[in-house]
């Protein structure tokens, strides 16, 4: 076989589209319709009830989709879930099977000529398969022939650290930890994960300025708040439920500023799907104000509310900063200050694309509050100063004194269910000392020290033949990742490439000169193990820790739990271990001891992680305590705005999802929130670029990106008439993910930069 005949990228070809008018409110009876249409063609009607009954309920499983908490005590009855968690949760229970029987009849090569769509929609994978060097064709293998394969082939290596070991944020704590622990004791800390490219931005910028990098507000937050910021974020596709959280806010009487390049409609007009009385109104007017800000203007236009709530300061003491928190609490503020004098708003401005009345409207409303939180995700993490967007925010928090009180503090929004979880147990290429400490003390191994690859790093490693196993928990890496075509070489230099995986993706198709698929338990599925079933727990995105039970029975017989699959690794792999793999596995009270005693805030894990709701991890800047920074107090920071200077006839490329998509998995081909249907090769366009470009809506064009002086094309995109400032366009990953270079990303998190892309765009 040869590796030119697979591809990496979705096939260059339309599938139809359809243009309707954007909806004037989201979610609604449409949502509900949509949702029970995805679970009952999937699943039927009673095995789809019983699903939805159970998603997010006290005594059922966590969604594996996004990772917005439940509310701690009572939960909704008619829906504690979302449009897109239960198409999330419909593809997991899918009747749909891709046995040993669908392998032989597809090779490779025609399933990679399929859609991300297509792929997806295949089924659940029922039994360990195998890739062998030279075969066209995934055979069925069995776990003991496929943990000796990999055993082995780790074991051949010169160094541990040429091998990779990735995880997504689908993974549970106890299967994180897990692997964790595997990887370390085989002795490398090359461990990439999702967040790598999405909130790693979010996570250094917070840890430096406040100590630790997780948001600070729980939900109830949201009832107590005077305003709430909504920056690069579309809640309405990627997290529907924080729209409750936002119509508590307004309800309470508080103020809703949205920032973003696209009007996003669930931020604009929501009809709550929990409260029949209102399916049939106009639903909740959310929005008090929108700026439109251009791609990446986001310091910019911080940087301009600061200087303006500075200058009202100096006029009317007393009556903008908090000023004894600012004694009390923070470091930095002289240096701060002094640093906004080095721009002007003149200057700064033409960046926002925004009128100065607007942006003084907006500092009207944060001088005149003090409960403030502010809510974030992939619109600002993912550009070259995605670091400086999120420190910039922590300043004016810190202006304000608004942390670390009800109804304040920083909101990161999270995408997977436990990716913050993962994190907390060791998921990281670049661990704490105190951690690893923690480790050898319990597990008498010595731990290594020297800091890993991130994903950047891992792709860089396994082109340069540096890296030449890949093992992949969950996820799909080729689709997630930037650089298309130089990844899917990265990956095929690999001497093996492993994917622990429920259902077929592009992943499996794009492989090493070996390659393994481990079918694993899905998130909704039993989990029986020696002592009986049991439960996995996660981290939300705020902190709480709580079960998930699986229900229904697994898709196969062959299938594995992630924990179980992870022991059957290690003991193939690991020769004098004094770990008894089998023996945490019979019962995984037994692993939650282990995380108990090397990590911090699981006292008594088992006994609380029984409580209804689960419990909260210590978070310091809730508490109001930073002592874990540097200074031992919240640092101020001083930023960098963007320093792209486009041509004229180029433009900014972000990338987004569709509303039938959640990272990586397309669950249809519509987009109905932005008036699309059937059609995913779409570039959205400002009216008045269009004109001065000669195009017209529908022509279909072909894209360039360029950086330093590299050139990556994507072709056969239809074009599109969007609200959308000048200069600034939006396409959807991961059609686009091929325009995104390697080398452009965030300083200091390594994120791929991904919404900051340039590109010029030629009519075919």
């Amino acid at each position: 076989m040869s590796d030119k005949k697979t591809h990496a990228q979705p096939p260059e070809k339309l599938t139809g589209i359809k243009l309707i008018d954007i909806p004037k409110k989201a979610v609604g009876t449409k949502a509900i319709q949509s949702a029970l249409n995805h679970v009952f063609s999937e699943t039927g009607i009673s095995k789809g009830i019983s699903l939805l009954k159970n998603i997010n309920q006290l005594d059922g499983f966590d969604c594996p989709g996004c990772a917005w908490p439940d509310p701690d005590e009572k939960r909704a009855f008619l829906a504690e879930y979302c449009e897109n968690g239960a198409k999330a949760v419909a593809e997991e229970a899918t009747k749909n099977r891709v046995s040993p029987l669908f392998f032989a009849t597809h090779s490779v090569q025609e399933m990679s000529e399929w859609s991300d769509y297509e792929i997806g929609k295949s089924g659940r994978i029922t039994h360990p398969m195998i890739l062998r060097e030279g075969s066209n064709n995934y055979e069925e293998t069995t776990w003991e022939e496929a943990y000796k394969l990999i055993g082995e082939e780790l074991n051949y290596l010169k160094s541990p650290n040429e091998a990779i070991f990735y995880t997504s944020g689908r993974t549970s704590n106890e299967a994180a930890f897990l692997y964790q622990l595997f990887v370390r004791k085989f002795g490398t800390n090359n461990l990439p994960d999702c967040s790598n490219m999405c909130h790693e931005s979010s996570g250094s910028a917070l840890s430096e300025t406040l100590g630790i990098g997780k948001g600070s507000v729980t939900l109830d937050d949201f009832n107590h708040a005077n305003l709430v910021i909504v920056m690069g974020q579309n809640p309405g596709t990627n997290h529907p439920r924080m729209l409750t959280a936002l119509k508590d806010t307004k309800k309470n009487g508080g103020k809703i500023i949205t920032i973003n390049p696209l009007p996003e409609v669930g931020l604009m007009n929501y009809v709550d799907p929990q409260n029949p009385l209102k399916w049939m109104g106009s639903g909740d007017k959310l929005t008090d104000l929108f700026l439109q800000v251009k791609i990446n203007g986001d310091v910019a236009l911080l940087k301009i509310i600061l200087k303006l709530m500075k200058e009202k300061e100096m006029k009317q003491p007393n009556t903008v900063f908090d000023h004894q928190f600012i004694k009390e609490k923070t470091h930095g503020i002289d240096e701060f200050l002094s640093q906004l004098d080095n721009y002007t708003i003149n200057e700064l401005l033409p960046q926002t694309g925004l009128s100065l009345e607007q942006i003084e409207e907006a500092t009207e409303l944060i001088i005149k509050n003090d409960k403030i939180i502010i809510c974030w995700a992939m619109g600002l993490t993912q550009h070259k100063n995605g670091v400086d967007n999120i420190r910039e925010i922590v300043n004016l928090l810190l202006l304000k004194g608004s942390i670390g009180k009800k109804g304040a503090g920083t909101c990161p929004v999270r995408g997977h269910s436990n990716v913050q979880g993962d994190r907390t147990m060791g998921i990281w290429e670049k661990p704490k000392d105190s951690f690893l400490d923690s480790l050898e003390k319990e597990f008498q191994f010595k731990a290594p020290r020297k800091h890993g690859y991130d994903v950047i790093d891992a792709i860089k490693a396994m082109h340069q033949q540096k890296a030449k196993v890949f093992i992949g928990m969950g996820g799909n890496f080729i689709s997630a990742t930037p650089d298309t075509e130089y990844t899917a070489e990265a990956l095929k230099n690999c001497s093996l490439t492993v994917q622990i995986s429920t259902k077929l993706n592009r992943s499996h198709l794009i492989h090493g000169k070996q390659a393994l698929i481990l079918p694993c338990l899905g998130r909704s599925e039993k989990d029986t193990q020696e002592t009986g079933e049991q439960f996995v727990s996660v981290e939300n995105s705020m902190g709480v820790v709580h079960q998930s039970n699986g229900h229904l029975t697994p898709a196969s017989k062959q299938l594995l739990s992630e924990p179980a699959i992870v022991a059957g690794i290690a003991e193939a792999t690991l020769i004098n271990t004094k770990v008894n793999w089998s023996s945490l596995i019979t019962n995984y009270d037994l692993i939650r001891d282990k995380i108990e005693a090397t990590i911090p805030g699981f006292e008594n894990y088992n006994q609380r992680v029984r409580e209804k709701g689960g419990f909260y991890l210590p978070n310091n800047a809730r508490e109001n305590s930073y002592t874990p920074t540097s200074t031992g107090k919240a640092n101020f920071s001083t930023n960098l705005p963007s320093d792209i200077i486009l041509k004229d006839n180029q433009f900014m490329m972000m990338t987004i999802r569709t509303h039938d998509q959640y990272n990586t998995t397309i669950y249809g081909l519509d987009d109905r929130y932005r008036g699309i249907l059937n059609e995913r090769r779409v570039i959205f366009m400002n009216s008045d670029d269009m004109k001065e470009q000669g195009l017209s809506k529908l022509d279909k064009v072909n894209l360039t990106s360029h950086f330093q002086g590299e050139e990556r094309k994507a072709i056969g995109f239809l074009v599109i008439p969007y609200s959308i400032p000048k200069q600034c366009t939006a396409t959807y990953f991961p059609e686009t993910n091929v325009l995104v270079p390697l080398n452009n990303k965030a300083r200091i998190s390594n994120t791929p930069a991904s919404k900051t892309v340039t590109i010029t765009i030629k009519k075919q």
